[in-house]
């Protein structure tokens, strides 16, 4: 049962009280294709790791600087990002879709010092070492097993720290964390203009993440497949963070192609996703049940239990057991941003007893705004606001339709060294 009184000021003391609460328990499945042949990588595992490499960090005269970090969505992302955060410096996450051109500009940008790639950036890397137009100094595989020329490896360093934890040095353990300040570059995705740098704090991030402790029921016991990016706030919070503070287990997803099998053979109760997704999941059940000539019967089923439920009869989970189990018989819930959801969709995953919940939210608000929960769904909503956020609707037309003006300890501060589109995106005071 999730102790849902624990706080926590910034993502350092998160990562120390679930190493605490759930040490032994998985954090990670990696490296295999079910729960069975998966390497299990403990909480206490993950916390030695970050506290291994953000020490070696220090050591390699790392502090206060930015790090980038690029890669498909994996556990050594995800050492790296609060090794980086929670004690040396300030960890600037690329978006692993975009050319070398885009890349080496928002590298240039952000005035990174080091960078952690993995080998699909091998090439990329090198060149853009050869060339020498950005400040990094360090190039950190995460591949690599061992310290390579010019190119360093991230187990290796990793190693390094341990030994000089064992010595005794507590720099990186000991390193206290300014909650307001900037620990988190994020780039926007720029469609529209020139991508903006966000500036993110621990006050900003740990906020939101309590927030969705509070409405979401999930737990220790869930397991989360990570699918979308994890360099969009939506997939690092909600997806990432989020479920590391709860104690809950993340398995990293292959693609969209492996999504129906990894549900199943990693028994998946929760993920976070795109309505694009959850479109195509619909879909495929729909003409699944087409081609079985079972679609007519279980729209019957479906008039019947809505009729039921009338008087508080759910039957859902028993009538489409055949349904549920296509999708690994374990999934409770699936959190949906991004964009709006089909309304029938939306309908029809609820009608055959899968919680789908949409949320908004962006990249300056951390970026949980507002999110549905299952005991207070509403079709096509976007759900009631976060508890640590006001929200106004700006001189709202007729219809009620108006700009949506957000204040809270989840918005950030400003876009870095951006005064023009600061003044654009924000008032005077800060208020809505």
């Amino acid at each position: 049962m999730l102790d849902r009184n624990i706080k926590f000021e910034n993502l350092k003391e998160m990562l120390a009280i679930s190493n605490e609460k759930f040490g032994n328990r998985p954090a990670f499945y990696v490296d295999g294709e079910s729960l069975e042949k998966s390497k299990i990588i403990t909480y206490k595992e993950y916390y030695d790791d970050i506290n291994s490499l953000g020490t070696a960090m220090l050591e390699m005269g790392l502090k206060g600087k930015k790090i980038a970090v690029i890669s498909e969505n994996r556990y050594e992302w995800e050492v790296a990002y609060l090794a980086i955060c929670c004690g040396t410096g300030i960890v600037v996450p690329l978006d692993k879709a975009l050319p070398q051109g885009e890349i080496e500009s928002l590298i240039t940008r952000s005035g990174a010092e080091a960078i952690f790639y993995s080998k699909k950036y091998n090439e990329i890397m090198a060149e853009i070492q050869k060339q020498g137009n950005t400040r990094l100094k360090y190039f950190i595989s995460m591949d690599l097993e061992e310290n390579d020329f010019n190119k360093f490896s991230q187990k290796s360093i990793t190693k390094k720290g341990r030994e000089l934890l064992n010595n005794g040095n507590r720099e990186f353990i000991d390193a206290k964390i300014d909650n307001t300040q900037m620990s988190i570059m994020l780039f926007t995705s720029g469609t529209t203009n020139v991508s903006k740098a966000v500036n993110l704090s621990h006050k900003n991030i740990c906020t939101n993440i309590l927030d969705i402790r509070s409405v979401f029921e999930v737990d220790e016991t869930d397991r989360f497949l990570s699918f979308l990016p994890l360099h969009h706030t939506f997939e690092c919070t909600v997806g990432f963070l989020y479920p590391i503070s709860i104690g809950s287990s993340i398995v990293f997803s292959k693609g969209v192609r492996h999504i129906s099998e990894e549900m199943k053979n990693f028994q998946i109760t929760a993920m976070i996703a795109v309505p694009a997704l959850v479109e195509r999941m619909y879909d495929k059940l729909i003409k699944a049940l087409e081609e079985k000539g079972k679609l007519e019967t279980v729209k019957k089923a479906i008039k019947m239990n809505n009729l039921l439920s009338k008087v508080g009869i759910d039957l859902r989970k028993k009538l489409f057991k055949e349904i549920h189990e296509s999708l690994g018989g374990h999934l409770r819930i699936m959190v949906v941003g991004g964009a709006s959801l089909d309304p029938e969709k939306e309908k029809g995953f609820w009608d055959l007893g899968f919680n789908v919940l949409q949320g908004y939210g962006l990249t300056e608000t951390s970026p949980v705004v507002s999110a549905e929960l299952t005991n207070q769904k509403r079709l096509t909503s976007i759900g009631k606001k976060m508890p640590s956020v006001e929200i106004k609707i700006d001189e709202p037309n007729e219809q009620g339709i108006g700009e949506l003006l957000v204040k809270g300890a989840t918005v950030t501060k400003g876009y870095y060294e951006n005064d023009e589109a600061n003044k654009e995106a924000f008032t005077e005071d800060r208020l809505v």
